[in-house]
């Protein structure tokens, strides 16, 4: 699988990772995700995303790989109490949230460790920060990072602390290609794309059925991409941002097999790729930003 080099970092990054979310939302049993993740890692995939608050997630990821650590980089996120006593982006809640994550995922170290979500506010007061700096001067956590969107994603870069950055990326989910991934290429941040494929929202028939992807399920009726295969359009189109990983959750084995397989493919030629921002540019509305 192609590696893309991770920013100013010094991983070299698949350009597809796996992501956590539907491992701990889906209620995936460990026995589907520990030979998932490790037949993903055996053909070339050596990016794992999770979160503090997907549930289970970091339990069942830390149970899955804990004897081949070296194999892989490991990111997760932190912000959201997810159990723990006190209230979101509390500093001292943070602490003991990193310090759980290591004990789930069954590691010393975490390689990108991302504030989840926070505000505009909770940014500029600097304390979320410190905590992750700490942790990093540590030995807790190699990299910080921000996932999130818009104009607080945008904050985050210009803050100039951040080694990465994880935003959604994908064809009905553009705000970020204008707005900040050409901050992040100019700061030599390593970027995730989130949502990769619309949580392929066009598979359903109604937004409400579409669950999660409800947004986008609503603008891709508006913009009425025709392209045969459009999940191959799809994460072809995210992978041909300045992004370095994109996320694809599994809960199949067999899925995962297919999303590599696509991958290889590379990106898409430029007449299709500007066929595809061209569409966006005369269809999204001004409240088309990015989702978090």
């Amino acid at each position: 699988m192609e590696k893309r080099q991770f920013g100013n970092t010094d991983m070299q990054v698949s350009v597809l990772g796996l992501g956590g979310a539907e491992i701990g939302y889906g209620g995936v049993d460990q026995s589907i995700v520990t030979p998932m993740i490790n037949e993903a890692l055996d053909n070339g995939m050596n990016v794992i995303d999770t979160a503090e608050c997907y549930k289970d997630s970091e339990e069942k990821v830390g149970a899955a790989v804990r004897h081949r650590r070296n194999d892989f980089y490991l990111f997760t996120k932190c912000g959201h109490t997810s159990g723990l006593d006190g209230e979101d982006w509390d500093p001292n809640m943070l602490r003991k949230q990193i310090d759980r994550s290591l004990q789930r995922l069954q590691t010393n170290h975490i390689d990108l460790m991302q504030l989840h979500t926070c505000d505009t506010e909770t940014l500029d007061r600097g304390e979320v920060i410190q905590v992750l700096q700490e942790a990093k001067q540590a030995g807790k956590v190699r990299y910080i990072g921000y996932s999130g969107d818009g104009q607080t994603a945008k904050r985050a870069i210009e803050l100039n602390v951040f080694d990465a950055l994880q935003t959604s990326c994908n064809i009905a989910d553009q705000e970020c290609i204008d707005l900040t991934l050409p901050l992040a290429k100019q700061r030599g941040m390593g970027v995730i794309a989130k949502r990769p494929v619309a949580n392929v929202a066009w598979r359903h028939e109604t937004s409400e059925a579409a669950g999660y992807g409800g947004e986008y399920w609503t603008r891709l009726q508006e913009l009425k991409y025709v392209f045969p295969e459009l999940f191959d359009l799809a994460l072809r189109f995210t992978l041909s941002q300045d992004i370095h990983v994109a996320i694809v959750g599994a809960s199949k084995p067999e899925r995962w097999i297919e999303n590599s397989f696509i991958a290889t493919k590379g990106v898409l030629d430029a007449l299709t790729l500007q066929e595809v921002r061209d569409r966006w540019h005369s269809i999204a509305k001004p409240d088309w930003v990015g989702q978090t």
